[in-house]
Order: C-alpha cells, then structure tokens, then sequence
C-alpha cells in the first residue's frame, strides 16, 4: 500500500512536468523503456537499487541507460532522483501508475486478450473495435496465448475480466451437473 502510494506520487510529479511540456507520451515510453533493459540486464539493476554503491557508481549507470537508450534529460533528471532517494526498486511501480496517469489523460484503456491459439490480426482488430464501442475509448490491446483455456477468449479490460473461455464453461457445467438432484 505504502509503496502504491509512493510510486503514485513520483509518477504524478514526472507526469504534471510532462503535460506542461507536452512531452508526457514520451517520457512514458523512455521509463517503460529503461523497464525494459533493467529487465534484460539484472546487473544494472541491481546497481541502481542496491546502496551498497557509491552514488557515483550508480550515477553512471544512470548515464549509461542515458546514453544507450537516448533518453531525454528530464528523464535522466528522474532517474537520479530515485537513485538519491533510495526509490530505483520503485521504478516498475511508478511506470505503472506513470502509464494509467497517461492512459487517462489520453483517454485510452488497457485491454488484453488471451486465447487458446493465435489470433489473427483481423480478430484483434475486430475485439478492439468492439471493446471500443463498449467503453467508448481509445483500446491499446494486447494478445497473448494460453492453450490451457481450450477454446473462446478470456479479456481483461482495465480491472474487468470477461471469461469466454472453453475451459469455465465446462466447469461451469460441472457443477451445476454435481448440484443437480438426481
């Protein structure tokens, strides 16, 4: 919860510099983006978030991310703060509400949808026009596969979840057959 909070609060504060210079889409892209390598590169991670390294030390590897990934310098800027302050572990958090903060601005909802095998880019395109009609937003979808669900989707828009999938059902109907009178 407290850690919630924080990450909110560091994002508003990035996200209220980035509307004023309407750079706000961007500078989400680059934090998503440093995500992204500290994902692929524990190591550099673990320099950022770990204080047993010098502040210079991870100042370079703020640098670095900088320089390899282009970032712009209010970004840069961001990522020493949390460095300073201790709040590198928080970085996945602040994108996270970073994005929700940009998404609503934008009027745009997260939707993701998984299916049993790959969908074409025609069915994609179908269930984001009518996630679309349904919420009346912009939909920035993503698909994923599960062949556990056995056939039909499962969607999660924002916080809801529609659960189309073969597999429910069929447990659906199983216990209703164990409650039914014999």
């Amino acid at each position: 919860m407290i850690a919630s909070s924080v990450a909110r609060r560091y994002a508003r504060a990035l996200f209220s510099l980035g509307l004023e210079e309407a750079r706000h889409e961007l500078y989400g892209d680059e934090l998503e983006a440093v995500v992204r390598a500290l994902d692929q590169s524990p190591e550099a991670g673990a320099v950022l978030k770990n204080p047993g390294y010098s502040q210079e030390q991870r100042h370079a590897a703020v640098n670095a991310l900088a320089k390899g990934l282009s970032l712009s310098p209010m970004v840069v800027s961001f990522l020493r703060l949390l460095v300073d302050r201790q709040r590198a572990g928080d970085l996945t958090g602040i994108v996270r509400a970073y994005r929700s903060m940009v998404d609503q601005q934008e009027s745009r909802v997260r939707a993701t949808v998984t299916a049993a095998a790959p969908l074409s880019k025609d069915e994609l395109e179908r269930l984001r026009e009518a996630i679309a009609r349904m919420t009346g937003r912009t939909i920035l979808l993503d698909s994923r596969t599960d062949p556990s669900i056995i056939g039909g989707v499962v969607t999660q828009v924002g916080a809801t979840l529609f659960d189309g999938s073969l597999r429910t059902q069929l447990e659906r109907m199983r216990e209703e057959l164990k409650r039914a009178p014999l």
